[in-house]
């Protein structure tokens, strides 16, 4: 299986780690940390050298009950990070929801528009298609802001799936190829911790929908419910839920954390190719 963005024709056969830039004051983990043009690259900088094999760059938060950030907002802060990270080698990501930042991105270079509303808003389809980009659809009800209201599932997985299918045709139906195309359930979004639970269980069902998956778990809420830590300790509950996701057939996982996600899924392929690397050392292995 492989992704189809605008310059990378991405290798699926094995995870591929997604990094996450917020350019943004009041992401729920990391807002503020690089929130000015310089700051965020040279965020970008160190996830491609931790390994991060894509990096996502969003300059809005999407966090429950964040504010809403006009186009202009979004774009000043996101500019100059793009015109950097398009230079690093790996595919670049825009993560908005907003036609008219989607097209500014795309001419500027990106390979890959994120969205976290599916391409839904108007405008947005056409924005995308014959770009020659990469999409990822991904599953929410209603806003940010008012998201948490809309949790109510009869059966989660199915009407997730079924959203998502929707979706995906109305992106080939507006002539975006499905090798482009990539699904994710939006884990967190319009979900609460038993939501989100049954969906990882279930996320084999998603896969058969035919498109690559995305798993976003990072440092989030459910994971604090689960462990009882802050969201700056779940590092280790991030790398568990990624690689289940993993198992549960996703390509791809979206992180904060890149070097504990890298080597752990190192260890899951050597394990899986019954191998030991060749550095290892008889100190180390004791």
């Amino acid at each position: 299986m492989h992704w189809q963005t605008r310059r990378f024709l991405l290798d699926l056969s094995r995870p591929r780690v997604m990094g996450i830039v917020n350019v943004t004051p009041d992401s729920f983990s990391d807002g503020g940390h690089h929130d000015n043009t310089r700051a965020a690259i040279a965020h970008c900088e160190r996830l491609v050298a931790e390994g991060a094999d894509i990096l996502d760059i969003g300059g809005e938060s999407t966090r429950p009950g964040a504010p809403h950030v006009d186009a202009e907002g979004e774009w000043a802060r996101i500019e100059g990070v793009i015109a950097a990270a398009v230079t690093l080698g790996v595919p670049v990501s825009v993560d908005t929801y907003k036609p008219e930042i989607m097209r500014r991105a795309l001419e500027a270079g990106v390979d890959i528009v994120n969205d976290v509303q599916a391409l839904q808003q108007p405008g947005a389809l056409a924005a995308v298609a014959g770009s020659g980009a990469g999409v990822c659809l991904m599953h929410m009800r209603g806003e940010p802001a008012s998201m948490m209201d809309l949790a109510v599932y009869n059966d989660v997985v199915a009407e997730v799936s079924e959203f998502l299918a929707r979706r995906a045709q109305a992106a080939r139906d507006a002539g975006i190829p499905s090798s482009a195309i990539v699904l994710d359930p939006g884990y967190g979004f319009a979900k609460h911790a038993e939501h989100n639970l049954r969906l990882l269980a279930g996320q084999r069902r998603l896969a058969e929908l035919g498109y690559p998956l995305l798993a976003g778990w990072s440092r989030k809420r459910t994971l604090g419910d689960i462990t009882g830590r802050p969201v700056h300790q779940r590092v280790a509950a991030s790398v568990a839920a990624a690689l289940r996701a993993v198992n549960e057939g996703a390509q791809i996982v979206r992180v904060h954390d890149v070097p504990a996600t890298v080597d752990a899924l190192k260890v899951w392929a050597a394990v899986d190719a019954a191998t030991i690397p060749a550095t290892e050392t008889k100190e180390d292995a004791r």
